[in-house]
């Protein structure tokens, strides 16, 4: 497989299925942004966290690369096949946040980012899939967009702050509540 093609040197590029459309289609943006988001849970992947947590992230980053695919392909003229999401991907995110909750102290406020590098991190995995799900919901205004993808994001998100508390909460890390000054 030839790492460089030299077709996108003027700006543009090909979906699966053959359209070619300029790298700052929201499309591109769309799957760029997931790109982005499964680096940092590569990232996150890589620290010192529970094992349980390195393989539910594995799969996390799986179910991310069939998103990348979804978000890829032209809707109307790709005859690729391609993995699926499914509900129970969903399903599964939903499990474990409540799995993890349930050892967890009630919040009671918000909390600030931070409190220890591993828990940063989560927090800016959250941030980079809160903006992937907004680029996706721009794109599903104008073009199909399998809802899924939508739903799944937006429960990552929940997930990925729910396993910050969670790292939080095994590693003793202290969970800074933000407290409004009125």
């Amino acid at each position: 497989m030839k790492i460089y093609t030299k077709t996108g040197d003027k700006g543009s590029t090909s979906l699966l299925g053959g359209t070619r459309v300029s790298k700052n289609h929201i499309r591109i943006e769309s799957y760029g942004e997931v790109d982005e988001l499964n680096s940092f849970i590569g990232l996150l992947r890589d620290q010192d966290i529970q094992e349980d947590a390195k393989n539910f992230l594995l799969e996390v980053q799986d179910r991310l690369f069939t998103i990348g695919s979804s978000l890829a392909s032209d809707p109307g003229k790709s005859k690729v096949k391609i993995p699926e999401l499914s509900q129970e991907d969903i399903d599964l995110l939903e499990k474990e946040i409540d799995k993890m909750n349930e050892v967890l102290p009630e919040m009671r406020s918000f909390v600030l980012p931070g409190g220890h590098t591993f828990v940063s991190f989560c927090h800016i995995a959250r941030c980079v899939c809160r903006r992937a799900e907004r680029h996706v919901v721009r794109l599903a205004q104008n073009e199909e967009v399998n809802e899924l993808v939508i739903i799944y994001l937006n429960r990552l998100s929940d997930y990925l702050f729910v396993l910050s508390r969670k790292i939080a909460f095994d590693l003793k890390a202290i969970e800074t509540p933000w407290k409004p000054r009125m």
